[in-house]
């Protein structure tokens, strides 16, 4: 069966960049959230960012014009009954994907996937929340979503190879490369990375090195392009801290433990770009080091 309408529950900074890229490949898009005005709050930012696309001439107009034409404000989940898949891309929070699937199953077509973007929670475990463990599938995409080559994919245990295959196919429509994870805690990318930042902020806990030299001493002597401080803000530091206590206790290894500063700054509510502070102040014209 073709997948023509994706649904997308969720309008946040990864549900906008699926809902841009996926709109610009021809689909249609329902995008649903708790409320219209965080959807018109998205659509707003496609349209920027589509429109910086247009700018450096990675589109025209028309194409961006056509793009947002089939993007559509989705009020509850009864309209999802129409999509052939629907991504889920709400926070990294097991409990409130599991509600959301719960309330959105009655609502969709016996033959619709159910995808969630998950970075790394149990897609087994999340599929056992649903009515259809077999049609359910993990599809992490990368942030940023329009930016970013890869959409990482998870099987749970139930997933039906035709589910996949029809997933892989459409993902690769969207011009993006599938890199394929078995269904292990964080799965490849961020059981890989995140550990990294979290070594990087015990470094910084630990009186190592100042956020500015740790960051520093990644770009230039890693090459990586963002230091992992920056990346951890860029991220979000209550996002790294569910992941790492998704590892934590998904493996029980001591060398998952997630730092306590970074327990810290997520009580304080300094979350990074988002909240404007975290490792890093961004309230003012230049991002200013917090330690």
């Amino acid at each position: 069966m073709t997948i023509k309408t994706v649904g997308i529950i969720g309008a946040g900074q990864m549900g906008n960049g699926i809902a841009h890229v996926i709109a610009l490949s021809g689909y249609d898009v329902l995008l649903n959230d708790v409320s219209e005005e965080r959807v018109q709050q998205a659509l707003a930012t496609i349209n920027g960012n589509m429109t910086r696309q247009v700018s450096r001439g990675k589109l025209n107009e028309q194409e961006r014009d056509a793009a947002l034409s089939r993007i559509r404000f989705i009020r509850g989940h009864d309209g999802l009954g129409d999509a052939d898949l629907v991504i889920e891309a709400a926070t990294e929070d097991e409990d409130v994907k599991r509600a959301i699937f719960a309330e959105v199953c009655p609502s969709l077509s016996e033959s619709c996937i159910l995808a969630s973007n998950t970075s790394s929670i149990s897609i087994t475990r999340l599929a056992s929340a649903t009515d259809r463990p077999e049609r359910f599938i993990g599809m992490h995409f990368m942030n940023p979503v329009p930016l970013m080559e890869l959409v990482e994919m998870i099987r749970g245990i139930a997933t039906e190879e035709a589910t996949f295959a029809r997933a892989r196919e459409f993902v690769s429509s969207l011009g993006k490369s599938v890199a394929v994870s078995e269904d292990f805690p964080a799965f490849m990318v961020n059981r890989i990375l995140l550990p990294m930042i979290n070594e990087a902020i015990y470094t910084l806990y630990e009186g190592v090195g100042s956020v500015e030299s740790i960051d520093t001493a990644m770009r230039l002597g890693a090459n990586h392009p963002m230091g992992p401080l920056q990346l951890a803000d860029f991220i979000g530091l209550d996002t790294c801290l569910s992941i790492m206590q998704v590892l934590y206790e998904g493996l029980a290894d001591s060398k998952y433990r997630p730092c306590p500063l970074l327990v810290k700054y997520v009580e304080a509510g300094w979350l990074g770009r988002k909240a404007t502070r975290g490792f890093y102040d961004y309230r003012g014209e230049t991002p200013v080091p917090t330690r």
